[in-house]
């Protein structure tokens, strides 16, 4: 047989401890700073061990983190077959979770790794970006943080004003139309409110006001994205549904990634995490549950908003939503996400054909 040389790695900011072994050897601990001079020293060193192994069979493998995918690009790019594991379907029992230590962590990865080389397991991985597709989530991304920044700051100040039981007066309209924020404003310079309330009300509503501006400028990025040669076709395609823009269009393609890999629609709703959840044990039947919630939560996020548009402006969605709501009564959440489902699976079909 073939060596075989597989390395567990536990990833942090400034270092990585890895575990190396060669077939069923014991494993030897190596600890490697994070930086691009010291890892391509240990790329080095590896294809050094490989040499010396006789082999170019090289399985590295790290969980996935806010670290990105820089030491993947790195370790492919250099020949090193490198795999991102997805830590929510790594099994780990429960002495494993309360007895934790980077070295544990590296053993842990390195004996994945080994049972799938050595016994054919199946890795969890996760499908890694490609450099563009990654670049073009930074801008979607950033343009969906601001909506939450957004949210939170609209909540901070109506908890401030009920904390301080001020009513929106009827002249001042309805909540941040230009009226209401103008009125906002005459409270920070006003005695309605005491001095450090005032203070506090000023600082949130500045706040506000900078992520609206961010808001604008991503926006005009988003469809500038939208238009570039990549994604134009598809944009086109999919924001000829009701209810899907191109935010939307572009937070669906960006965060699917490569649409080809997906086999069936079955596997679409899986990785959009509106399948549900089931449990069959012994002489229990296959019982549903909640949805898995498992993949990109911004896409579910976006789905939801556009399935309410179809909801509202389209006869059909609107008969179909009914129709499932009226199967499940006072549930009508499930009506909402089968439909959030069913549009999924017609925007993988979409994107496909353009």
């Amino acid at each position: 047989m073939q060596n075989v040389i597989m390395i567990g790695c536990d990833l942090h900011d400034k270092n990585m401890l890895l575990k190396i072994a060669v077939n069923r050897d014991t494993s030897v601990q190596k600890v490697v700073a994070n930086t691009p001079e010291d890892r391509k020293k240990m790329i080095e060193e590896l294809q050094a061990l490989a040499r010396k192994a006789r082999t170019q069979d090289i399985l590295f493998a790290y969980e996935a983190s806010g670290l990105g995918y820089q030491l993947h690009d790195e370790l492919r790019a250099a020949g090193i077959d490198c795999r991102v594991l997805a830590p929510t379907k790594m099994a780990q029992s429960h002495k494993q979770k309360s007895n934790k230590t980077d070295a544990k962590d590296a053993e842990h990865i390195l004996e994945i790794v080994r049972a799938h080389k050595l016994a054919g397991t199946k890795l969890p991985e996760v499908t890694v970006p490609g450099v563009q597709q990654h670049d073009d989530q930074e801008i979607v991304r950033a343009r969906h943080d601001l909506s939450s920044k957004q949210t939170r700051l609209k909540a901070q100040i109506k908890g401030l004003l009920k904390r301080h039981a001020i009513a929106r007066p009827s002249e001042a309209g309805a909540s941040w139309t230009k009226k209401w924020c103008a009125f906002l404003k005459r409270l920070c310079s006003g005695k309605t409110l005491g001095m450090g309330a005032r203070i506090a009300l000023k600082t949130l509503l500045s706040q506000f006001n900078n992520v609206v501006e961010e808001i604008a400028f991503l926006d005009a990025e988003v469809r500038k994205l939208g238009q570039t040669e990549r994604h134009q076709k598809q944009v086109k395609a999919l924001t000829a549904m009701s209810g899907v823009g191109v935010f939307t269009a572009l937070t669906f393609l960006t965060e699917m990634g490569d649409l080809t890999r997906f086999k069936n629609r079955r596997q679409v709703g899986s990785y959009t995490g509106l399948s549900p959840t089931s449990h069959e044990s012994g002489n229990i039947a296959d019982r549903k549950g909640h949805i898995t919630r498992q993949g990109p939560s911004r896409l579910r996020r976006v789905l939801c908003q556009a399935v309410w548009a179809r909801v509202r402006s389209d006869p059909q969605e609107g008969a179909c939503y009914e129709r499932i709501k009226a199967k499940n009564a006072g549930k009508a959440k499930i009506g909402i996400v089968a439909v959030m489902r069913r549009l999924a699976i017609k925007m993988w079909h979409v994107a496909l054909a353009a």
